[in-house]
């Protein structure tokens, strides 16, 4: 059936399209605070760590109750103009409990940056946490975030040599891949996508890095963009060379497609940790 797309709004819109879906990203506010304090009295965070300069350039750090295996980098959403590292604290949970530390970064936000700088800011982020601990790094990102994080493992990523040579895996969650589609939402006015920049930031568009792993994941209940969006990257990577799988969970939405996070021994966090 043909189909085209008339209202690029409500094609990228999560929360009006979702029963009781005002419930977002407030419902993550206090499991998130709880998740934090109890991993501080524990001695096993490591809150507001610096990465940069900017208010927003700070990350926090969970660890595990032994020596960390590996390191995991979780880049929250918010179309690149919402939100902070504070409300996605309790979905470090299943890795934590797989051994690994979880580092959680905030980043300076559009339209007071733009998505190109964005870019930059999570790669130091990354850089920073690296630094902290060893082993292998594991990068998960959800909507914006994944676009962050897949951008992290193309061939023009900000990372040093170093630390790209440390990423093992990526899991791209309900991942914005090509910017372009986006240039027609009204929030772009804050967004500031123009055509050379998603041509520049959009990791569809650009090549893999080598030896790159990606799982690109969505709830099979998302908006048909976002599943769109989805398979485009794992597709186009896997004929590049990257080794890649596209997965549509049963009965998830945007939101409810993070829970997995915090199971350990959710399908989700095998695919990171796989």
């Amino acid at each position: 059936m043909r189909h085209r797309i008339n209202d690029w709004d409500n094609a990228y819109a999560n929360g009006i399209n979702i029963p009781q879906g005002d419930r977002w990203p407030g419902a993550w506010v206090e499991p998130a605070r709880l998740y934090r304090e109890e991993l501080a009295t524990a001695g096993r965070a490591k809150l507001g760590l610096t990465y940069g300069d900017r208010t927003r350039n700070r990350f926090d750090l969970f660890l595990p109750e032994s020596a960390p295996s590996g390191l995991v980098v979780f880049v929250h959403g918010g179309f690149w103009v919402g939100l902070d590292n504070s409300y996605w604290s309790h979905f470090a949970n299943g890795a934590v409990k797989r051994g690994y530390a979880v580092a959680v970064p905030g980043y300076t936000l559009a339209p007071e940056n733009r998505i190109a700088g964005i870019t930059i800011e999570v790669g130091k982020a990354i850089e920073a946490a690296a630094a902290e601990v060893g082993g292998p790094i594991r990068l998960i990102g959800h909507s914006a975030g994944g676009h962050l994080v897949t951008r992290m493992i193309c061939t023009t990523s900000p990372l040093p040599e170093a630390v790209r040579g440390r990423i093992a895996n990526t899991v791209s969650l309900s991942g914005l891949h090509d910017l372009r589609p986006l240039i027609n939402l009204s929030s772009n006015a804050r967004m500031r996508i123009d055509r050379e920049e998603a041509l520049a930031e959009s990791p569809a568009l650009l090549e893999p890095m080598p030896n790159a792993r990606v799982t690109c994941w969505v709830g099979a209940a998302e908006r048909a963009e976002f599943v769109r969006q989805n398979a485009l990257l794992a597709g186009i990577w896997k004929g590049l060379g990257a080794e890649t799988e596209a997965v549509e969970e049963p009965d998830k939405h945007h939101f409810n497609v993070l829970d997995g996070m915090a199971d350990p021994d959710h399908p989700l966090i095998d695919a990171l940790f796989a």
